[in-house]
């Protein structure tokens, strides 16, 4: 906002007749770059109208009293400057400056007095508040007022809301009498207020969650209804806004919220800006299902559309959906970045595990940087041959193989192809032939003569084509390239990443705020509020068996389990040239979907979902059936794991040691296969667990010394006695220092 520098230039503001506010004036920086304030010039009349209308907030009710005041006669300054004053008053929120409730117990919120101008008759009611402005009668203009705002909000000097219906601390006069309520209840409380959910339905399941420790009491029951309207006012009247810069709002927002925050680094001229955010929930969902799993990354969401783009780290639950479990919102990604937020989140992590370790990171660009999942002290056989391992310093064990997924490259395309292509047959021959050039990257086709013959085949489709040269032909060979050396990742795991990424822009882009995207205190409070809520009341729901709509509309969420739930007797292969597949509708007996090139990640249907960009359920239905069935392509991440082993037994036959290790990794990995299909197979674990070899375990050292027999000292002298004792009292101290 531009800084005005001489009274003069601001104009003379009339607000409409009655009590008004800070909210119905146009508010103007005045001052210099290093020291400036808002203000406003408005009739000397209408003073006390607005002093009336900034008493009757809604979110913080108050009075304010004079702090300080000047006169001076007309006419006793022969010199002035245009600011000068004749009348000077400086009024302050009642319910500070001072703070008497500091260092005590948490006070509840006071009513104020409504006969008083002056301060507020109890000093208990000052919580600290720095709410003041500044009311000046000009001298060169007796007729009109100045105000200045130091501080508009009604907040103490932590930046926290100290008084009024955004005091979390305390609910009314009441407050020290409401009953208990755990953070899970709490929880749960405020995801459904966030979610929309009717009152009467969030009080009912208040009460059934605080009857669990207080029992069925009528004024426990009142008082629970009190809190649930009490916290719906308070999310309701909240604003993301903590101040009007954005960046001094996330500064507020990160001191407030330090638990919820793993690493942040504010911008400078050296220094990006970086906030990576997880919840006390995150945390605990990262440890219990990224153990030994999977974490997959959805990077740069909203690059065109928000400030900083937005990376989330997703964990697979026991459903296979995906959670997020970490938010990065950062517009850098180099080297160094990239490591100290990534070193921050290992250290949280094992904090409250220290051998948490991963199975796999599952990436999805491929300008992504992998200097820093590649560094670390492995070998090159590991690094060049079977998997990429992604260690993020030479202490910090978190290394693991790195797949690649095609979601984003794949919605891309297909929608673009219907979006830029007219015809159904024009957009499946090109969609079709774009997976021929990826496949490419496996068959030993040439990919660079294939992009040239697709080229040339759809040249007519000039729209498409001009999209395609702008923004992947200068990079498709990085794409390719980025394909042949990482393995690819399972649909299953594609469609779990795009369905978080659907429901999250849903969730973000519903805003009717025109200029939100640009704020990083509305993306902060999205996440934190409505879309983490939304999470945790879904894995809630499914966990409990409450909540049953939230329950089936979360276990339905991915492409992947509505599949499952097509019969097989519902889809149609052709038997001629095997190029087509149909699908029959489960609510529509006479609708079937027809899924084109089946068996490949980029099969085209002609629902409406699919057509969207996403991968549809008839795909996926599809796909799974195609394994079984001869004469089918396999699919693009059965190719790429295949060139993997076929690598390794290439090895040269001189190369021993090399060869050694191939054999052992990959009869390693496929015992490990094995024992996964056995487990999933099984009806019962008892049978499984009944055919593991057999482990003996090391005998336990003894702690004290069993008496000897006659005949043990008669073979043995007592120096010989004492030599062996000492060796191992010795022995056991090495073994102490080692564990230690």
């Amino acid at each position: 906002m531009e800084i005005v520098e001489s009274i003069d230039d601001l104009q003379v503001q009339y607000p409409p007749e009655g009590e008004f506010s800070s909210a119905d004036l146009e508010w103007i920086k005045f001052g210099t770059a290093e020291h400036h304030d808002d203000v406003a010039k408005i009739p000397y009349d209408r003073v006390e109208e607005f002093i009336i209308g900034e008493c009757s907030n809604v979110e913080s009710p108050t009075r304010f009293h004079i702090e300080r005041g000047r006169k001076r006669p007309r006419g006793s300054l022969k010199e002035f400057k245009n600011d000068e004053y004749l009348e000077y008053r400086l009024y302050w929120c009642s319910f500070g400056p001072e703070n008497y409730g500091e260092g005590g117990g948490i006070l509840p919120s006071r009513r104020y007095r409504l006969n008083t101008r002056n301060r507020a008759a109890r000093p208990q009611s000052m919580r600290g508040c720095t709410c003041h402005f500044v009311v000046k009668r000009l001298y060169a203009h007796p007729s009109l007022a100045l105000i200045i705002y130091n501080e508009r909000r009604h907040v103490n000097k932590s930046g926290v809301p100290c008084h009024g219906a955004l005091d979390r601390d305390a609910l009314g006069p009441g407050a020290k009498k409401v009953p208990y309520i755990c953070s899970e209840i709490q929880q749960q409380t405020l995801s459904m207020i966030y979610l929309g959910i009717p009152e009467e339905n969030v009080v009912e399941k208040h009460l059934e969650g605080i009857q669990r420790y207080c029992g069925s009491d009528a004024k426990v029951n009142n008082m629970a209804s009190q809190y649930v309207q009490k916290l719906g006012m308070i999310i309701k009247r909240s604003t993301y806004e903590l101040d009007l810069d954005d960046q001094a709002s996330i500064r507020l927002w990160v001191d407030r919220n330090k638990k919820s925050v793993f690493f942040y680094q504010d911008s400078s001229e050296v220094d990006p800006f970086i906030l990576g955010i997880q919840t006390e929930w995150q945390l605990q969902q990262m440890v219990r299902f990224g153990h030994r799993s999977i974490i997959a990354a959805d990077s740069t969401f909203g690059i065109k559309k928000l400030q900083y783009p937005l990376c989330t780290l997703l964990v697979f639950d026991s459903r296979q959906h995906a959670l997020p479990v970490a938010w990065v919102i950062t517009r850098s990604f180099a080297k160094p970045d990239i490591l100290k937020w990534m070193k921050a989140l290992v250290d949280r992590v094992h904090t409250v595990d220290t051998g948490w370790m991963l199975s796999a990171f599952v990436i999805d660009d491929a300008a992504a940087d992998l200097e820093p999942i590649r560094q670390g002290p492995l070998s090159t056989f590991f690094r060049c041959h079977l998997l990429t391992y992604c260690s993020f310093c030479h202490r910090d064990v978190f290394s693991c193989p790195v797949l690649f997924s095609l979601w984003r490259v794949r919605r891309s395309w297909l929608k673009n192809v219907v979006k830029k292509c007219s015809g159904t047959e024009i957009q499946r021959e090109i969609f079709i032939r774009l997976g021929d050039i990826v496949r490419s990257a496996w068959n030993g086709v040439d990919s660079a003569a294939a992009i040239e013959d697709f080229i040339k085949a759809f040249a007519d489709q000039t729209a498409f084509m001009q999209y395609f040269k702008d923004f992947w032909l200068p990079k498709i060979e990085m794409w390719l390239s980025m394909m042949r050396s990482l393995p690819l990742a399972s649909q299953e795991a594609s469609g779990a990443i795009e369905a978080y990424h659907v429901k999250l822009k849903s969730k973000l882009y519903e805003d009717s705020y025109l200029g939100s995207f640009q704020r990083v205190d509305w993306l902060v409070h999205k996440l934190t509020a409505e879309v983490h809520s939304c999470y945790w009341l879904d894995h809630y729901a499914d966990e409990h068996d409450t909540f049953q709509n939230v329950k089936e509309t979360y276990i339905a969420s991915t492409s992947w389990y509505r599949a499952l739930q097509i019969p097989d007797s519902a889809v149609y292969f052709d038997e001629e040239g095997n190029s087509f597949a149909k699908v029959q509708s489960q609510k529509e007996s006479n609708i079937a979907r027809v899924v084109w090139n089946p068996g490949s990640e980029f099969a085209f249907c002609d629902c409406a979902w699919s057509l969207r960009g996403n991968l549809c359920k008839h795909i996926m239905k599809v796909n799974m059936m195609c394994d079984n069935h001869q004469g089918y392509k396999g699919s693009m991440s059965y190719y790429s794991f295949s060139e993997l082993l076929t690598a390794l037994w290439k090895k040269p036959l001189d190369d021993s040691i090399e060869l050694d290790k191939a054999m052992a990794l990959t009869h390693q990995m496929l015992d490990q296969v094995q024992r996964l299909v056995e487990l999933n197979s099984a009806k019962d674990i008892c049978i499984v667990i009944a055919n593991l070899p057999l482990k003996w375990a090391s005998r336990k050292a003894r702690t004290s010394r069993k008496p000897s027999t006659a005949l043990a000292f008669a073979s043995t002298s007592k120096n010989e006695s004492d030599n062996r004792s000492a060796c191992k009292y010795y022995r056991k101290r090495r073994r102490l220092s080692m564990l230690r």
